[in-house]
């Protein structure tokens, strides 16, 4: 269901109340430079990538919005899903309670530089793979409603899952710039989910996905080039 401007205004709010003003406030530090940079890098991110859905790409829109286990998908595909989006809530949360309550030590500013680097480097790929792709589901399944086929084109020349590249940069990069251990545990987290994903993907992509297996030939590497 495409989503109407109404629901994308409250979405966009929400945005702004969740992954800007909840970091902050659970941190007791509104002076906290590294969130106030990272909750409107992902707010400003968040907002581009529904704005150009909504005005390029209805269908691929209301994909995104279909419900974890709406599209037929595996036991297994749903419940990574649902644990990455429980790990990337607490991105939001732990992380400012670690900087209030001192849990774990600071995080020197070179690393929160590397990771500042490392969020604009990820935020590429990470929208090249909407623009390129308009079968990116979240959901782990063939949209044969949608005559889904092989994208071999921009970013998916150089690696089969460009999309979780620029995802797991962001996750670290945010990370290291909020300057928490418990952070970086958490991006490692839900690197892990995303490898996971990947394979099961790939499972059911080689085995559904006229094409595919071809496509694998082609491009070699699936998350970092010439590594996997």
């Amino acid at each position: 269901m495409r989503p109407t401007p109404i629901i994308l205004g409250l979405l966009l709010a929400g945005l702004a109340l969740v992954y800007l003003g909840l970091p902050l406030w659970l941190s007791g530090n509104w002076r906290w430079v590294e969130a106030w940079i990272f909750g409107a890098w992902f707010v400003s991110f968040g907002s581009a990538v529904l704005l150009w859905l909504r005005l390029k790409d209805p269908a691929l829109l209301a994909e995104r919005f279909r419900m974890p286990g709406s599209g037929g998908e595996s036991c297994s595909a749903v419940a990574i899903l649902i644990a990455m989006k429980l790990c990337w809530l607490a991105f939001f949360i732990v992380p400012p309670l670690d900087v209030r309550f001192g849990w774990t030590p600071r995080l020197p500013l070179w690393c929160e530089v590397c990771g500042a680097i490392l969020l604009l480097g990820g935020s590429f790929p990470f929208f090249r793979a909407f623009t390129d792709n308009t079968y990116a589901s979240q959901l782990v399944r063939i949209q044969t409603e949608r005559g889904q086929h092989v994208i071999d084109t921009g970013v998916y020349r150089f690696v089969r899952h460009p999309m979780y590249l620029g995802a797991s940069l962001a996750f670290i990069g945010g990370a290291l710039l909020l300057g928490t251990i418990s952070g970086l545990l958490l991006a490692l987290a839900l690197g892990g989910l995303l490898v996971l994903r990947i394979l099961g993907e790939e499972q059911l992509l080689t085995h559904d996905l006229e094409g595919y297996r071809a496509y694998r030939e082609k491009v070699r590497y699936r998350l970092v080039p010439h590594v996997w």
